[in-house]
Order: C-alpha cells, then structure tokens, then sequence
C-alpha cells in the first residue's frame, strides 16, 4: 500500500485572474479589506474581519486555498483519494499572535501586497502576498 499526499488548486486561469483583478479585484479588494479592518475595531466583530482577511486572495484575484489530498494505492491495485488538511497550530497560541503582532503585521503586509500589484512587474510577487494573508493574520496553514 503506497500512500502520497498531493496539493493542488482549481483557479480559473491567468488570463481570467489578471482581467478580474483589472477590473473588479483592486477596487473590491481595497474595500473588502477597510470593511475587515473597520470589523476588527469592535471584539464582537473580530471573527468576521479574520474570516474576510483569510477570503482577501478569492476577492483580489479568484485566488482558491489549495486543496490536499492523500491518494492511497491499496493492495487491490484500486485507488482511493481523501481530502485532508494541514494541521494548524493550537488555536490559543493563534489567537494571542493575533492579537500582539498579526492585526497590524496583516495591515502593513496587504497594503504592500496592494502597492505591488499597482505595477506590471510587481504583479506575481503581489499575488503571492495576498496568498499568504490568511498566515500573516493568524498563523493559518
């Protein structure tokens, strides 16, 4: 029995993520972004603004969470496939990285991101940022 874990993700394609972003993504994503940390200002609105924060990439660029799965050749020769996750750190140590440095690291990280994407060149490595928004917000894998 042979077992493998693959890691893969159902974007639409560059050429579609690029016109949305043109189009709809820069401006939505900079609103989405000031609801979230507008949100983030009251305690009872704060799981709503990380929920958003860690959406930002589908927002800015129709960007989807990579999707694991472990796929598994079983003795028969017939193939089975189960969607896992990543284990994520203890949900206590999260939340107090939150609150001491990921609230403000996340502003300053997708505003950065923001400023990249602005320019040609700068696109992949904004895009990319923007992936790693929902790590920077609360350590999530």
């Amino acid at each position: 029995m042979e077992t493998m874990t693959v890691e893969t993700r159902k974007n639409p394609g560059c050429l579609v993520q690029i016109l949305w972003f043109a189009f709809i993504g820069i401006w939505l994503g900079q609103a989405w972004m000031i609801i979230s940390w507008i949100l983030m200002l009251t305690i009872i609105g704060i799981p709503l603004a990380v929920a958003m924060l860690n959406k930002l990439p589908f927002v800015m660029a129709l960007r989807t969470e990579p999707v694991r799965l472990q796929v598994t050749q079983n003795d028969d020769g017939s193939v089975s496939k189960r969607e896992v996750g990543k284990p994520q750190i203890n949900f206590f140590l999260r939340a107090i990285y939150f609150l001491l440095v990921g609230w403000w690291l996340s502003a300053i990280w997708m505003e950065a991101a923001y400023l990249l994407c602005l320019s040609v060149i700068g696109l992949p490595v904004g895009f990319w940022m923007f992936d790693l928004v929902p790590a920077i917000v609360s350590l999530k894998r």
